[in-house]
């Protein structure tokens, strides 16, 4: 064993499976193990111990743990955090009722309302007030504390917000009100509306502290326990928590914002799909996260995924904004819907076949894992079909039972649709397929971007076994196909940069710009975002910066991202930036608004530690066709027909490989599949590039001539 070389290691949970990749350095080992729902940390420690075992790596000689993890979106969605209080000024505790004074869905008269974790009896007022300029017009009186705690007491309430109006701007009375309650009650959990979301705009405001609050207690215990396993584990190494924003940060700053967790495992996934295509010289992509429990689409622009400082939890109308819990975060922009392997199908009222949201997940799991689980799945229909290869499934850590996925399969849907196992795993999959496709769609014009012109990135357990038909849906007439991708995520929590961002109200106009204003704030954000950043990176590393405004033209209601000039701030920075916001604007929306003045919102700074630099991928070797390990059988539902496919291992495989669909590529922990329209090459890294056969012949130029 190597005791001296320092190892990274990367543990990502979901909601079916727990990956790690381990990299010493000299090379990646991955392994995947189902979650042990019950008790996470039990399952990090054990995939620990395997890609450990397998790399021959001692617990002393790793130097640093990144973990990304679902368990903040589950409790959100699931509604399995603490019971939340919520503290307002005087005359606003109907704020969460009132919300945006709208609907959703106008006329649908049997709208559900999206649940926003709090009732208007846990929610209570204290008299102050502050202005929109941070002017105290009445002080805080807190005469009334201790029966409002008693109150609190009584209602069993563990967590409070705390959302004063414009304590973005003057935080003193959110500051003083929570000193005050902590000597009282020690024990609270208690989250400012003026750390977790510093910004305009009460309501969504007010609900982040919410969300932050709700899982505050279960994030704190979980991550706790996680340290402790690992001290436990002789495991001294720094502990890194991914974001939803795609870096990484502190242990004791997560703790802190849990909320800021709530996407981290699959902006892991958006990081690496980034990468990927800064590496192939890809433009324009679309990140394809297949799990067992969701799949997660993004779209990413000159090797950069598209980013939001808003996401909305829990919809309760699909694909309808305003259906679900918002929250003011740094975050990947995806979409992410409940179509993964676990996702159960099932006949509706209307003799519809129906597949997700809810999933099996690990436990009891699809009805083929033998575990228990009676549901027929998304995991099922594969295996019916003939596209896993049961003895290969999760490294063999997971045995299937093929005759239980077709008599769930038939049970469930086959005997109320009168069709055989066969044809209702076909109906299965093509739902599941159309609506990751329909998402993709959607996620796509809702920011102006046309899909078919993009490259697919798939990845996940079960990305690469739906992308080639989700892509013949779509238009996309190129996938790539990442080495380790069933461990994609936690692969790509070891590209993520130490990164923090934080973003502050200042309201300001154009014609009244105070750039001594601006140095300041900035100035102050750049010492907070610093001193987070440099606790988890390496001594003496340089940082990364950027600076942002988000602007709008007086009147308006949204803002856009301009970016400012690096270095010291000039004093002409007002007339600067009006020209940065100018061209922006016109480059979204095709025009700029003539004699309107503009106004500045919110300003950002954001401290990141450097990414490794990237090359380009060259072409791949002479082509050759690649040999095959053997042949299976697959159900192809269009042809309504068994096909003899020629079955091919991924680590056989060499640059110039070529491959002719239908055909299966197995590996350890995902399989491949290549469908009768697509042909596949390995590049010079090892990267599968499927190519559509009508692309093709369309250009002249095929898969496996290099070209």
């Amino acid at each position: 064993m190597n005791n001296k070389r320092q190892t990274r290691i990367a543990v990502d949970i979901g909601g079916t499976f727990t990956d790690i990749a381990l990299d010493n350095g000299n090379s990646l080992y991955t392994a995947k193990t189902l979650t042990t729902r019950d008790d996470p940390v039990r399952g990090v420690v054990d995939v620990i111990r395997i890609a450990s075992r397998d790399a021959g790596c001692v617990a002393q000689s790793i130097s640093s743990v990144i973990h990304g993890t679902t368990l903040a979106t589950n409790a959100l969605i699931e509604r399995k955090g603490a019971r939340v209080g919520l503290i307002t000024t005087a005359g606003f505790r109907d704020i969460i009722e009132i919300a945006y004074e709208r609907r959703y869905e106008q006329y649908d008269i049997f709208i559900d309302k999206p649940d926003l974790l709090v009732t208007r009896e846990d929610c209570w007022t204290v008299p102050e007030r502050v202005d929109a300029s941070g002017q105290v017009l009445q002080p805080l009186d807190t005469g009334g504390l201790d029966t409002l705690l008693q109150d609190m007491d009584e209602r069993g309430i563990e967590s409070i917000a705390i959302c004063l109006l414009h304590s973005y701007i003057n935080p003193a009375h959110e500051t003083a009100l929570r000193d005050l309650i902590h000597a009282r009650r020690p024990d609270l959990s208690i989250t400012l509306s003026s750390e977790v979301c510093p910004e305009i705009r009460e309501f969504d405001r007010a609900c982040t502290a919410l969300a932050n609050a709700y899982i505050k207690p279960l994030m704190a215990r979980y991550l706790t326990d996680l340290s402790t396993a690992l001290v436990a584990e002789g495991i001294a190494a720094t502990l890194l928590i991914v974001t939803s924003g795609g870096g990484m940060t502190t242990l004791e700053t997560a703790t802190r914002f849990p909320i800021r967790l709530v996407e981290s495992g699959p902006s892991g996934g958006a990081v690496l799909a980034a990468r990927i295509a800064r590496e192939c010289g890809i433009e324009g992509a679309l990140s394809f996260d297949m799990g067992g429990t969701t799949a997660k689409l993004c779209l990413i622009d000159q090797g950069v995924p598209q980013r939001s400082r808003h996401f909305e939890i829990g919809r309760a109308a699909r694909f309808i904004k305003g259906s679900g819990l918002p929250v003011r975060i740094p975050v990947v922009e995806m979409i992410e819907i409940g179509a993964g392997g676990g996702s159960i199908a099932r006949v509706d009222k209307l003799q519809r076949l129906v597949v997700g949201p809810d999933s099996a997940s690990s436990d009891p799991g699809p009805a083929c894992y033998g575990l228990g689980g009676v549901d027929a799945t998304v995991t099922d229909a594969d295996v019916t079909l003939g596209f896993i290869e049961p003895k290969s499934f999760a490294e063999g850590r997971v045995r299937l039972y093929p005759q239980a996925a077709r008599e769930a399969i038939g049970r469930q849907i086959g005997a109320t649709l009168k069709l055989s196992a066969r044809q209702s795993a076909y109906g299965i999959s093509q739902m599941v397929d159309e609506s990751m496709s329909n998402a993709a769609r959607v996620h796509a014009v809702e920011h102006g971007k046309e899909v078919s012109k993009r490259s697919m990135i798939a990845f996940g357990g079960n990305g690469p076994l739906h992308a080639s038909r989700v892509a013949e849906k779509i238009g996309v007439t190129r996938i790539v196909i990442p080495r380790n991708p069933g461990v994609g995520s936690a692969i790509g929590f070891l590209s993520a940069p130490i990164s923090y961002e934080i973003i502050r109200s200042l309201y300001m106009r154009g014609d009244h710009f105070d750039v001594g204003t601006v140095t300041k704030l900035f100035s102050e954000m750049q010492r907070d975002a610093r001193a987070v950043v440099r606790a988890g990176a390496a001594p003496g590393v340089k940082l990364i910066e950027q600076r942002l405004a988000f602007m709008r033209y007086q009147g308006q209601g949204h803002e856009i991202e301009i970016p400012l000039p690096a270095g010291k701030l000039q004093a002409n920075l007002g007339t600067q930036i009006r020209k940065l916001f100018d061209r922006l604007y016109r480059e979204q929306y095709g025009r700029t608004v003539p004699n309107v003045d503009v106004e500045i919102i919110n300003w950002a700074f954001v401290a990141a530690t450097p990414s490794a630099p990237i090359g380009k991928v060259a072409p791949p070797r002479r082509a050759q066709r690649a040999q095959a390990a053997g042949s299976r059988k697959i159900y192809w539902g269009q042809l309504r027909k068994l096909l003899d496919v020629p079955c091919y291992l991924r680590e056989s495989l060499e640059s110039g490989d070529f491959i002719t669909g239908p055909a299966l590529i197995i590996e350890k922990q995902t399989t491949t599949l290549v469908s009768p329209a697509f042909d596949a090459v390995l590049d010079r890294v090892g990267n599968i590039i499927l190519t559509s056969k009508s692309n093709q012949r369309a250009t002249g130029k095929g898969a496996g001539n290099g070209k």
